[in-house]
């Protein structure tokens, strides 16, 4: 009987060794392993539509690994977007199309690590939605299931993009769209130039963001076009427009947070105010600077004005359209019935001219 129960203990305690030896949750160890998500405290879709609607300014930043997302996560921002733009900052490349989503997936991985508040925005990269239909959910579902994500970006607005949008809506992921200056299409536009600039192709960005908002998108990113653009197209919405240098007149702004990745660079400079760092830095290692309490600080600086819809100014609002263009812009989204979009593509020109001369003063 003793004998028994010894071998019935015995198992037991296989069994539970077992168990830890397959368990992905470390037992006492310095990681501590990963944490559950709180979902009263992650930012939601529905929490953005609420700022939406009350003119709340959304922040969204960048990141690509799990020391820049604890930063951008302790700064309070509502959107953290994980942007294939990791291929030039971090990779080294010239631009962004040589990324692979297995390259983006790890930094995804990283990034929801370190990111426990905002919404986790991914990328998909070049090459991973343009095929199919199928192509494009296939690549959407990897994002959220082996990303960590909430939700994805995809650029462009061609029938195509606008049909890969919709079906990975129709497949339960959330989806951000990305008009006017889309890098993955650099081929095409003859290299990073801005858009919006004349009639035709400022048209273009309102009707392509249209375009998506109907595809089911629940934001639209604005890169790189005049500020009266951007206006007429938020106007026109009823999703949040996210602006990258397309003035201060969109719902939200999007920052690039870009440090060094290696660890030893981390722990010299004194980039990371945050427990798991605190555990992980060797007690051998001389910190010769605070540059963590240097990027909390801007990045709250960022929040602030953001919030206050002091930036962008005019200094950080650079791609103009011409009066001739403007007007003929103004005279095509009255044909079109965008009246409302006309008169805040008009209002904001003049509030950018005379936003300009009194800083010129």
């Amino acid at each position: 009987m003793a004998f028994s129960l010894v071998r019935r203990i015995s198992r037991s305690l296989r069994t539970v060794t077992a168990s830890r030896l397959m368990s992905n949750v470390p037992e006492n160890t310095v990681y501590g392993g990963p944490k559950p998500q709180n979902p009263n405290q992650r930012v939601t879709l529905t929490q953005l539509r609420q700022k939406h609607k009350k003119g709340e300014a959304i922040t969204v930043v960048t990141a690509y690994d799990y020391p820049s997302a604890v930063h951008v996560d302790t700064a309070g921002i509502d959107v953290c977007l994980v942007g294939d733009s990791a291929s030039m900052v971090v990779h080294g490349h010239d631009t962004t199309l040589p990324i692979s989503l297995d390259e983006m997936l790890v930094h995804c991985r990283a990034v929801a690590r370190g990111a426990k508040r905002p919404l986790l925005v991914g990328d998909l990269p070049f090459g991973a939605y343009e095929s199919s239909t199928i192509q494009a959910v296939d690549s959407a579902v990897r994002v959220l299931k082996e990303g960590g994500m909430d939700a994805i970006k995809l650029e462009g607005g061609s029938p195509s993009r606008i049909t890969a949008a919709r079906s990975i809506v129709e497949a339960g992921i959330a989806v951000m769209g990305h008009v006017g200056l889309t890098p993955q299409a650099i081929s095409v536009l003859g290299g990073f130039r801005p858009q919006g600039r004349n009639i035709a192709s400022a048209v273009k960005v309102v009707e392509t963001a249209m375009a998506l908002q109907e595809a089911g998108c629940f934001s639209v990113v604005l890169e790189c076009v005049p500020p009266p653009v951007a206006a007429a197209a938020t106007s026109a919405l009823h999703i949040p427009t996210i602006g990258i240098g397309a003035g201060p007149f969109c719902s939200g702004q999007v920052q690039f947070l870009h440090f060094f990745e290696v660890l030893v660079y981390h722990d010299l400079l004194g980039m990371m105010q945050h427990p798991h760092h605190a555990k992980v830095t060797p007690k051998f290692c001389k910190q010769y600077a605070q540059v963590g309490e240097v990027i909390n600080k801007a990045l709250l600086e960022y929040k602030e004005e953001v919030s206050k819809h002091s930036f962008p100014g005019p200094f950080h609002s650079p791609y103009k359209i011409s009066s001739n263009d403007l007007n003929g812009f103004l005279s095509e989204l009255q044909k079109l019935g965008l009246d409302e979009a006309a008169s805040a593509a008009a209002a904001s020109a003049e509030k950018m001219e005379s936003s300009a001369s009194l800083s010129s003063q």
